[in-house]
């Protein structure tokens, strides 16, 4: 049976199978006190959330330090106190209603924070906001890292605190409790009951049976043609009578599944490609269990992303395939092209990256979680189940908007009695996946912490590569309000380039800038390319020079793939080829994705 299962694998991937995996050996009883200190470590990450609180000690002491050293910096701080506590004696507040928000911060804006005493409440809070914003910049001597790392601590501490958290400081809360008479909170209660038994029990969220997989999203026709350890590998059934010669193939990221890209049939990108007249491939990943906990970065490139190029150009036919990558995705496969162009192989016809980091020095306030120390902490996390959960990961995600996905969210749901309804994307981002010890550590330490990738110090097989080597097309793609990829650190790649580059920015985030369907109300995107030898401009630059096109980045992503494809258009191809090793094993979805 194993022989067989072997077999077919080789067949699926036309690569050679991977050996079974060895059992991790024992520790060594030299080391017994490293695992004492290993698991203690693991026990303290659990306790605190998964943060190192020494990360968080070194940051606070660093600028606290400096700042008690400088005399002038503190006399600053005190005259603006002062100040702020002057004018909030004086008129309620030193800005508008509220005080000036911080973008995006919807807390304030209802006219019920206009009255006394809500009006001196939310004015002192932004005010306490203000002068902590100060506090922790512009200290003479302080590293950037520090002063961002007590930034954020102290920005935490204080949307915990918000008037809007509370219901005797809250007027919305107190008046929609009178309107109802108190209704509103017996609902509020229900919801937090309800959401404290899926917490505990690990059921689905209450309306997501809405969005069940192969029923109601990822539901584009197609067949598993291929099957590896770590991905299936999906061929989209043909819209069109004839399709482009070269297909595309999708690499999404393994930290949630891969059906974002193919949700309702009215969202769905995978849809839309084959409705224009493209053969669709895309990795489906498998949700690693304790099994997987030594699994590598590489096997995701070769065990995904070059079994996927491998089926696609053997069951089409054609030469050339036009890559895709979303998020970790695209990162591995920009790492895939360029080791592709070290080694010479010719099989991309172009290289299109979603959302995704090649250069991670400017990678927002994840950054701010990389750090030896916190590294380690994770690492010890690890260590006890042999990987990370989904929801630890996509709680540090919220954490970078605490205010909208947290505090806000709770007061709706829990005070006001009033439940959001559950859509697509919501369900998608519930239905989470986990990764691997060794991947996710080599992955934050290469990529997050050293930067090796834009540095020139990644290494594929024992050998270096350079994104340099890619001389394919590009088209990359930024959001906006994108708090996972920001999108300056997006453009960035155009610095280790040599190749024409379409750069594309949306308005929306990392998720909803993606999933940008045309008839999409309010969307926009600028669009421009710098051709190999045009002087580089930088980020704020090019926004400035570009102005917005009205309509989703999709039409103009096609009008792209359409210039670097070949013509002429072509029979479709069929869905799988049992001669050519990749039978059709299963309906689209697939197995994985339910795991």
């Amino acid at each position: 049976m194993a022989r067989s299962t072997a077999a077919t694998t080789r067949r699926a991937t036309g690569t050679p199978s991977v050996p079974a995996r060895k059992a991790r050996p024992a520790a060594a009883p030299a080391a017994s006190a490293n695992l004492l200190d290993r698991k203690l470590w693991a026990l303290a990450g659990q306790l605190n959330g998964g943060v190192s609180v020494l990360a968080l000690t070194g940051a606070w002491l660093d600028w606290a330090s400096h700042l008690a050293v400088s005399p002038g910096r503190r006399m600053d701080l005190a005259t603006l106190a002062f100040s702020q506590a002057m004018q909030l004696a004086a008129d309620g507040g030193p800005f508008g209603p509220c005080g000036e928000a911080r973008e995006g911060d919807r807390r304030f804006r209802d006219p019920a924070w206009d009255r006394w005493p809500y009006r001196q409440f939310a004015c002192t809070h932004r005010a306490a906001e203000a002068w902590w914003e100060a506090a922790t910049r512009g200290v003479h001597g302080v590293s950037p890292q520090s002063a961002a790392m007590v930034d954020f601590a102290a920005r935490q501490i204080l949307d915990f605190w918000s008037p809007s958290n509370f219901m005797a400081t809250n007027p919305e809360v107190m008046q929609k409790a009178v309107a109802t008479g108190g209704q509103s909170l017996v609902e509020g209660f229900r919801h937090w009951l309800e959401d404290a038994r899926i917490t505990a029990t690990g059921a689905t969220a209450a309306g997501a049976e809405a969005f069940r997989v192969g029923e109601t999203v990822a539901v584009t026709p197609g067949k598993v043609v291929a099957r590896t350890p770590l991905a299936e590998i999906i061929q989209y059934a043909p819209a069109t009578p004839a399709v482009h010669a070269e297909p595309v193939v999708i690499v999404p990221a393994w930290i949630m599944k891969y059906y974002i890209l193919d949700l309702r049939p009215e969202n769905s990108l995978v849809r839309h490609l084959v409705a224009q007249g493209f053969t669709v491939f895309v990795v489906s990943w498998k949700n690693p269990t304790e099994a997987d906990r030594d699994v590598a970065f590489d096997q995701y490139r070769t065990e995904g992303a070059m079994a996927a190029i491998a089926a696609a150009t053997r069951i089409t036919g054609s030469p050339r395939v036009h890559a895709v990558g979303y998020c970790l995705g695209g990162t591995l496969m920009a790492i895939t092209a360029a080791a592709m162009a070290r080694d010479g192989d010719t099989r991309l016809a172009s290289l299109t990256l979603l959302a995704a980091l090649t250069d991670f020095h400017e990678a927002g306030e994840l950054r701010l979680f990389i750090s030896d120390s916190q590294l380690a902490l994770l690492e010890d996390m690890m260590e006890e189940r042999g990987y990370l959960e989904g929801p630890r990961m996509m709680g540090t995600f919220n954490l970078l908007r605490a205010n909208d996905l947290i505090w806000s969210r709770m007061v709706r749901e829990y005070m006001m009695g009033e439940r959001r309804r559950l859509f697509d994307i919501m369900a998608w981002s519930q239905d989470g996946t986990r990764m691997p010890a060794r991947m996710h550590a080599h992955y934050l330490r290469s990529l997050y912490l050293a930067n090796d990738l834009a540095e020139g110090r990644f290494t594929v097989e024992g050998r270096t590569i350079a994104l340099q080597d890619i001389r394919v097309p590009l088209f990359v793609l930024g959001a906006e309000w994108d708090h996972i990829a920001p999108w300056r650190a997006v453009y960035k790649l155009h610095l280790s380039l040599d190749t024409p580059v379409t750069f594309a920015l949306t308005n929306g985030g990392h998720n909803q800038g993606v999933v940008s369907p045309p008839g999409t109300s309010g969307r926009v995107h600028r669009i421009g390319t710098r051709e190999d030898g045009d002087p580089h401009l930088d980020a704020d630059a090019w926004f400035a020079a570009h102005d917005p096109v009205e309509g989703s980045w999709w039409m103009s992503w096609g009008d792209w793939l359409n210039r670097t494809s070949t013509a002429p258009m072509r029979p479709p191809p069929p869905l799988g080829d049992a001669a050519a090793g990749y039978p059709a094993l299963d309906e689209a979805p697939g197995t994985y994705v339910r795991g």
